[in-house]
């Protein structure tokens, strides 16, 4: 995880949305989920942070997408980039890894829902596998 006082910004690929995360990041984990593959073209890296912790400074672009009973989808309206994974029953909420502006410190923890990774790629790294959820047992991934 990174600093506690540290200040990480964010945003899009055209500034409709720009946001601040305060303190601390959870580590990368990489979800193969077939929802992951449909918005991001593959699997999607995940990082995670308190939501009382994020701060919107622009939500001109943002727009939301309820893709199941447990969470919603953050996004930009104007240039697609997905942005966040938000579950409904949990304090926290996922950020897409690529959309920080200098994502230091941070390093793949994990990977989840292998179980329906795509035949494309093969995951090379000695981090753990999960075949759904982690169920918790990565720091910081929450059921």
């Amino acid at each position: 995880m990174s600093n506690n006082n540290y200040i990480t910004t964010s945003g899009c690929l055209c500034g409709a949305v720009t946001y601040a995360i305060k303190g601390p990041l959870r580590d990368i984990i990489n979800c193969h989920c077939s929802m992951c593959q449909k918005l991001h073209g593959g699997f999607g890296p995940h990082t995670k942070a308190s939501k009382a912790n994020i701060t919107i400074t622009n939500d001109s672009g943002l727009a939301w997408y309820k893709t199941s009973e447990v969470a919603q989808r953050g996004f930009c309206q104007n240039c697609g980039s997905s942005l966040f994974w938000e579950p409904f029953q949990q304090d926290s909420m996922g950020i897409l890894a690529g959309t920080l502006d200098d994502p230091k410190g941070l390093s793949t923890m994990g990977h989840i829902f292998v179980s329906e990774k795509p035949c494309f790629y093969e995951i090379t790294d000695t981090c753990p596998q999960f075949l759904e959820s982690s169920d918790g047992q990565l720091d910081g991934d929450y059921k």
